[in-house]
């Protein structure tokens, strides 16, 4: 039996392109042992690569083998033994499916294993997400460029030659240049007739010097180069700016004693997946982070992922804040602006509907997309009960309820799935 496997060496590491075959080929596998290790991770590990395991059935390579050859026997309609429906009788001596005792004989594979870098694992994480609604609108001081033809050159790269066009031009040149001499050639050989009418001889030394100079001036002629470096013509590109998705992302962190480790260690993993995925789908979009407890302040991301402080709830401060910086810094109707907030639902009685009417009336309105996520709450108050009548009357506004570290990654992709064009 011949064995052919592809062990081709390519961009500085082994069988890159089988590589790539492979995760096209296993992707709805991988991603799915990728979001199983995201809720079995811990914070600090959600950006590293991954080990998946894959049936080593499904992932046998392609083999070329020789035919058995020879005399083959099998069971075929017709034949006198046996007719197609009937039922064969278990062989004498054999076991059910693990109920058997241990056997000296027969052989297996384990699970194939199979390491996912960090860009290749990222890649995965965030596949067929985006960010809901989300328009290019910002043109001034736009550093996207998209090239447009603009004409044709006479100098540029050789990849960029416009054969016809430079051929056209080649043709008028020869056209040009060698007119003058065609006419004085059809002019002389016209003297020629006229001489030889007369009744002068083909060897007469006057017939003879006419011949001479049309011969020459036809050598002329041909001389002329059928394409010159004159002749050549390049596709002309000129870039021109198009419009941006410049977008801002508001990130809400409810830091109250109410939060315990545990719901704040849930909100830090979706709130990390959330920047990941920002850091990695979008290159011009600003992060503006966001803890609050009685009191809201914008931190930078060190503290907001790792700071300490606690105390009471009043969710409307942080919504205050969130209404002051998008009026300060992003009120000028170029941004796309987006907010995702995380609480476990415990807040002042007297706030929740403040909280309501603020969302509703100023902040949503403005936004092409608002999140919430409620962390293990104990049950439903009267925040999730505000942000339910936001939900009823406001499209661009979505929640979902986060029970343990097996909803994270879940509740992620709903909230940020790629919408149906």
């Amino acid at each position: 039996m011949s064995h052919f496997i592809d062990r081709r060496d390519g961009a500085k590491r082994k069988s890159a392109v089988n590589r790539q075959r492979f995760l096209k080929r296993y992707k709805s596998q991988l991603k799915r042992a990728v979001a199983d290790s995201v809720n079995r991770r811990s914070i600090l590990e959600t950006d590293a690569g991954e080990k998946v395991n894959i049936p080593s059935k499904d992932v046998s390579e392609p083999v070329f083998h020789h035919g058995k050859g020879g005399v083959h026997e099998g069971v075929f309609p017709g034949n006198k033994e046996f007719v197609p429906g009937d039922h064969l009788q278990r062989p004498k001596g054999g076991a059910g499916g693990g109920g058997g005792s241990a056997s000296d004989s027969g052989e297996g594979e384990d699970e194939f294993t199979f390491d996912l870098t960090r860009d290749e694992y990222l890649d995965l994480l965030f596949d067929d997400l985006e960010l809901p609604n989300l328009v290019r609108n910002q043109l001034k001081g736009a550093t996207e460029f998209k090239n447009i033809r603009a004409g044709y050159a006479t100098v540029g790269a050789p990849s960029n030659i416009d054969i016809v066009r430079s051929l056209r031009g080649a043709v008028a040149r020869r056209v040009a240049l060698g007119s003058p001499y065609r006419k004085r050639i059809r002019e002389l050989e016209e003297e020629i007739e006229a001489l030889l009418a007369e009744g002068h001889e083909a060897s007469d030394a006057e017939v003879l010097a006419l011949r001479e100079e049309v011969q020459r001036l036809k050598t002329r002629v041909n001389a002329l180069p059928f394409i010159d470096n004159f002749d050549l013509r390049f596709k002309s590109f000129a870039k021109e700016p198009k419009p941006t998705s410049k977008a801002v992302m508001f990130c809400l962190l409810d830091v109250s004693g109410s939060m315990d480790e545990e719901r704040k260690g849930l909100a830090k993993r979706f709130f990390l997946l959330l920047h990941l995925f920002l850091q990695r789908s979008y290159d011009q979009i600003d992060v503006v982070f966001i803890r609050h407890h009685t009191t809201a302040m914008e931190v930078d991301e060190e503290a907001f992922f790792y700071a300490r402080e606690t105390g009471g709830t009043v969710v409307s401060s942080a919504l205050h804040l969130v209404d002051d910086i998008m009026r300060d810094r992003y009120g000028s109707g170029e941004w796309n602006i987006y907010a995702a907030q995380a609480s476990d639902g415990d807040n002042w009685e007297l706030d929740s509907p403040l909280c309501r009417d603020l969302l509703t009336t100023r902040l949503v309105p403005r936004m092409r997309y608002y999140a919430y996520v409620e962390i293990r709450p104990n049950q439903h108050q009267s925040l999730w009960h505000a942000y339910e009548q936001v939900a009823a009357a406001l499209p661009n506004f979505a929640m979902q309820q986060i029970d343990g570290p097996e909803d994270v990654f879940a509740v992620f992709r709903e909230l940020f799935k790629r919408q149906p064009a």
